[in-house]
């Protein structure tokens, strides 16, 4: 027999292979942070001794869930403002830039990731900050101590890092021994963060750590631009992008939305193979072809607060041959971290606008957040399934309740009615990170503690305790809207 790491044994296996296969009673054996096989169960066993067996029974086994979208701080910050997004909004403004310290970015980084962990994301996307306007680059100490958690977590990461908007220089404010420092920052000085930030760490922690670009995005249609305006936007965007190129790494941006696309298509030079566009609102027929065109891949991000107010057009997308996968936005101001509920979000969404109860069906939304999500990320030939030499991102999900039984139809199970509660067992790159349901890597006591104090600090800093106070007609009333939407 063949000595392996690590044998999982029993259950049902969705493999997202090529071929799609579910199989009853697989196995999957891993020896260092690679799949070595997936087959039968009575085969595996007779061809496999393995350092640890890990019994399967009544569960799924699958790969990894991915997060193509979120933003660091958004953990200590979730559900301020009560429902108002303008508030919450002006919470992220003044907090990020001139309210955080290295001890925030590390709670918020390491509770993040906890969350995540725990809810079956083995890979996920974080933008460095809350939007284009309040990016915590201007400093790389601050990506340093998110990057830290994450690494002693154990999940992998994509970290985008970039300039704000202008005016420039900006002005932020670091804290020691309870009092505030102000400083101006150029943008020069913040792609200086970024280069640092890529020598740093992208690839680092086994390559489980990537670091990407981003770029605020332009709204024509709200913003027009002078001359000067523009060629002055059309410099830094390609400054920026060229960063991105020259280091080999993804690029990214947040808040697509109509014209957008194509102001970036004809204008910027953004676009292209290596680019992820994020919410991508009422998008133009032109603006897909633009997508299919330049191989962009999109991330439709169901639950945030962008596709309340304006629609993805995810099936057109898809039917034009557009990479689409899944993002969270993270979990602020209403949201999580459970890419198993935005899943089911998406269905939902989707259904309702179209008012046809098949459009995407549970196994394309399942390819959205592992093996297209691995291609959106260009990693599709390293995770996104279980497949033989493929790194060892594997979740095991306990069908063994209520909500999930009786045991067939795995795959609608696994979309419609499974959580993040539900993960059972996390491996990443070979390494058990959770089983039963606790924590191997982190204290899970410690760091909820942590991101508890860290949050109260922050209050005090920042004066921001009266965001956490209910609004007027919080209770007993609809907030019926004064204006509806055009559609």
């Amino acid at each position: 027999m063949t000595r392996t790491d690590i044998l999982i044994v029993g259950g049902t296996i969705i493999t997202m292979d090529p071929g799609r296969r579910v199989m009853t009673d697989g196995a999957v054996a891993i020896r260092g942070n690679r799949i070595l096989e997936v087959g039968a169960a009575e085969s595996l066993t007779k061809k496999y001794t393995a350092d640890r067996l890990i019994d399967a029974s009544r569960k799924v086994t699958m790969p990894g869930l991915i997060d193509g979208h979120a933003h660091a701080g958004h953990s200590l910050v979730k559900t301020m403002g009560a429902g108002d997004s303008e508030a919450w909004i002006d919470v992220c403004r003044i907090n990020y830039k001139r309210g955080t310290t290295e001890a925030y970015w590390y709670a918020d980084g390491a509770l993040s990731s906890l969350e995540r962990l725990k809810c079956g994301t083995t890979c996920g996307v974080t933008f460095l900050g809350g939007g284009d306007s309040y990016m915590r680059t201007d400093n790389p100490v601050f990506g340093d101590r998110h990057c830290e958690a994450v690494e002693k977590t154990g999940i992998r990461e994509f970290l985008f890092v970039g300039p704000g908007n202008p005016p420039f220089p900006d002005l932020y404010s670091t804290w020691a021994h309870g009092a505030r420092k102000d400083y101006l920052v150029h943008f020069e000085d913040q792609l200086d963060t970024c280069q640092a930030l890529i020598q740093r760490w992208h690839t680092q922690a086994n390559g489980r750590i990537h670091v990407g670009i981003t770029f605020p995005i332009h709204y024509p249609n709200l913003n027009p631009l002078g001359l000067t305006e523009f060629q002055d936007l059309r410099d830094r965007s390609r400054e920026t992008r060229e960063l991105s190129r020259r280091h080999g790494v993804l690029f990214s941006q947040d808040g697509h939305s109509r014209g957008t696309v194509k102001f970036a298509y004809e204008n910027l030079d953004t676009l292209g193979s290596d680019a992820l566009l994020s919410h991508s609102t009422e998008l133009t027929e032109e603006e897909i072809a633009i997508c299919q065109r330049t191989d962009t891949k999109i991330v439709h991000n169901p639950s945030a607060v962008m596709s309340m107010t304006g629609h993805c057009p995810v099936a057109e997308l898809l039917e034009a041959g557009v990479t689409v996968m899944l993002g969270s936005d993270g979990v602020s101001p209403d949201r999580s971290y459970d890419m198993f509920r935005h899943m089911f979000q998406c269905m939902r969404y989707h259904r309702r606008h179209y008012r046809d109860p098949s459009c995407l069906p549970a196994g394309k939304v399942l390819e959205m957040v592992t093996i297209d999500a691995a291609r959106a990320l260009r990693l599709d030939s390293e995770i996104g399934s279980l497949e033989p030499g493929k790194k060892a991102d594997i979740i095991l999900v306990d069908m063994f309740k209520p909500h999930l039984y009786p045991l067939n139809m795995p795959v609608h199970r696994i979309a419609y009615y499974a959580n993040g509660s539900d993960v059972h067992t996390v491996i990443v790159d070979g390494r058990i990170l959770m089983e039963g349901r606790r924590v191997k890597t982190v204290d899970e006591t410690e760091v909820l503690e942590m991101a508890q104090e860290e949050t109260l600090r922050m209050l005090d800093r920042t004066n921001l305790s009266h965001t956490l106070e209910l609004p007027k007609e919080f209770w007993g009333h609809s907030r019926l809207p004064f204006q509806r939407p055009p559609w």
